[in-house]
């Protein structure tokens, strides 16, 4: 159900997000290192291109896990405020 209010009081998995760029991230270093063995310097570019962007993606992410609690709630806080019942 829909309060309303879900933009501003709405989570994010961080630590979801780190594995996924940690993921992403050795993908797009291996592309790099393989179109570059193949000579293929539009897609190495590419790929690292795309290892950059990630790599700026995991420094934020870090940065927001850092701040604690008010980016990362634990368990006992709910995501959104629950309707209110009538």
């Amino acid at each position: 159900m829909r309060t309303g209010s879900e933009p501003t009081t709405a989570r994010s998995p961080l630590r979801m997000r780190f594995w996924l760029s940690v993921w992403g991230l050795i993908w797009a270093l291996a592309g790099t290192a393989g179109f570059a063995l193949e000579g293929r310097p539009g897609w190495t570019a590419a790929c690292a291109a795309l290892a950059l962007v990630i790599t700026i993606d995991l420094v934020m992410i870090i940065h927001h896990i850092h701040q604690g609690p008010h980016y990362q709630p634990g368990p006992d806080v709910p995501p959104y405020e629950p309707p209110r019942r009538r």
